[in-house]
C-alpha cells in the first residue's frame, strides 16, 4: 500500500482564526525574535540560499513574478511565489504583492504545507526592519518618517513600535488620500499619526522607512538633504534593477547594510554602490551587535530587498501555532500509486481504469502528424 502523505494549507480563514487566538502583537514580536535568532545563527553550511528569480512583463500593466527558494539542507525546501504588480490597487482592488509559499520535504519532494504569502510578506518584512533597526538606530528614537504608506508600511509601523519609544509617526505618499487614510489602518498602535510634507518627514524622523512602488528609472523619493546626522533608513521598495529610493549622495556617507548582499547588488540600493562603498551585512550586524552602536552617531540604511530566509522563519512561526492548535486544512494533494512503477495504479482500487481510459478509442493524432 502507498504511504498516505497529508498537505497543511493555511488561507485567509485560518490565518484569521490564528491570529485571533495568539495575537497581532505576539505574533509580529516572535517572528522578530525568530528572525533575530536565524540571522544570528546562520551557517550557509545548513541553509542554503538563492536570490530570487522570475518573470518581468509590461503587459497588460508593469509586473513581476518571482520565485524565491531557501533549503535547510537534508531537511526542506521552502519556495515563494510572489507577484508584484504595481496597478492592482487601483485597477483591481487588490493589494500589490500577492503571493503563496510552499514547504517541501527534500527526502521526498512531498509538499508539507500550502500557506498565504500575502500576510506573512508583509509580517517578515517589518520584522526584518525591526531586527535591522535595533541592530542600527539609536535606541532612543522616537519619531517614525514614513515615505509610501501602502500595505508595507503598516507592518513597518507596526513591527518598530514593538522595539522602539515611538511617539510620533510622520507620512507622506504621492497620493494625499493614501497618506490621510494611514491613521486608520494603524489605529490598533494607539500612535499618533500625521500626514505631512515630504521635507518634514526628512528633517524630522530618527527613523525613516521608505517603502514605495517607484518606477525602475524614477528614483530618487528623498532628496537626502535634510536628514538627521543620526537618522536611520530602512529601505524597503527596491526591489528590480534599476529600481532606487535614495539618492546617491547620500548613500555614500551613509553606511548602508544589505540583508543579502548577491541579492542587494542587484536589485537594491547597493547597485548603486561600489563594493567599498558597502557596510557590513544584515548576518554581519547580528553576529557583532557592537558595530551598529558605532555607527549612532552618523547616518544608517537597511538595504532590504526581502529573502527567502525571512520567509521561512514566518512560515515556521505560523505552521508551529497552526499545528498546535489544530488549524489548516489537510488534505492528500499527490497521486500516490499503490505501485509506485505505475502512475495509473492509483486509479485501480476504485475500478476507475476502465471507465477513465476506452480501450477501444482510437489513438487522437494531430494534423501535424497525420
Amino acid at each position: 500500500m502507498a504511504v498516505m502523505l497529508s498537505t497543511r494549507v493555511l488561507g485567509e480563514q485560518e490565518l484569521r482564526r490564528l491570529v485571533g487566538i495568539v495575537g497581532l502583537h505576539a505574533l509580529m514580536d516572535e517572528t522578530i525574535a525568530a528572525l533575530g535568532r536565524t540571522v544570528t545563527e546562520f551557517d550557509p553550511s545548513h541553509t542554503e540560499l538563492r536570490k530570487r528569480d522570475g518573470f518581468q512583463y509590461q503587459h497588460p500593466h508593469p509586473g513581476v513574478l518571482e520565485w524565491m527558494p531557501v533549503m535547510k539542507v537534508g531537511r526542506q525546501v521552502v519556495v515563494k511565489l510572489v507577484g508584484y504588480n504595481p496597478a492592482n490597487v487601483e485597477g483591481l482592488g487588490l493589494p500589490t504583492i500577492l503571493s503563496s509559499i510552499s514547504l517541501y520535504d527534500v527526502n521526498t519532494g512531498h509538499l508539507r504545507a500550502l500557506c498565504d504569502g500575502t500576510f506573512p510578506t508583509a509580517l517578515r518584512t517589518g520584522a526584518a526592519s525591526a531586527v535591522a533597526s535595533r541592530l542600527l538606530a539609536r535606541p532612543d528614537s522616537e519619531v517614525l518618517g514614513l515615505v509610501g504608506c501602502g500595505a508595507q508600511a503598516v507592518t513597518q509601523a507596526h513591527a518598530l513600535s514593538r522595539l522602539f519609544p515611538l511617539k510620533r509617526v510622520l507620512v507622506y505618499d504621492r497620493r494625499p488620500e493614501t497618506a490621510r487614510g494611514f491613521a486608520r489602518r494603524v489605529d490598533f498602535l494607539g500612535l499618533e499619526v500625521e500626514a505631512v510634507r515630504l521635507e518634514d518627514v526628512e528633517r524630522e524622523a530618527d527613523i525613516l522607512c521608505t517603502a514605495t512602488s517607484v518606477e525602475v528609472g524614477a528614483g530618487p523619493v528623498l532628496s537626502g538633504t535634510r536628514l538627521k546626522s543620526h537618522v536611520h533608513i530602512n529601505a524597503v521598495g527596491s526591489d528590480l534593477p534599476g529600481k532606487t529610493e535614495l539618492p546617491l549622495e547620500f548613500l555614500r556617507r551613509a553606511v548602508v547594510c544589505p540583508d543579502y548582499l548577491p541579492q542587494a547588488l542587484v536589485e537594491g540600493e547597493c547597485q548603486q554602490l561600489q563594493p567599498g562603498d558597502i557596510g557590513p551585512t544584515l548576518f554581519e550586524l547580528a553576529r557583532d551587535p557592537t558595530q551598529g552602536r558605532q555607527y549612532h552617531g552618523r547616518p544608517t540604511v537597511f538595504d532590504s530587498t526581502g529573502f527567502a530566509l525571512e520567509d521561512q522563519v514566518v512560515l515556521e512561526v505560523l505552521l508551529e501555532h497552526a499545528q498546535s492548535l489544530g488549524i489548516g486544512r489537510t488534505f492528500q494533494l499527490e497521486s500516490l500509486a499503490d505501485d509506485p512503477r505505475d502512475p495509473y495504479s492509483f486509479l485501480r482500487p476504485e475500478g476507475l481504469l476502465p471507465e477513465a481510459i476506452r480501450i477501444d478509442a482510437p489513438p487522437q493524432v494531430s494534423a501535424c502528424e497525420s
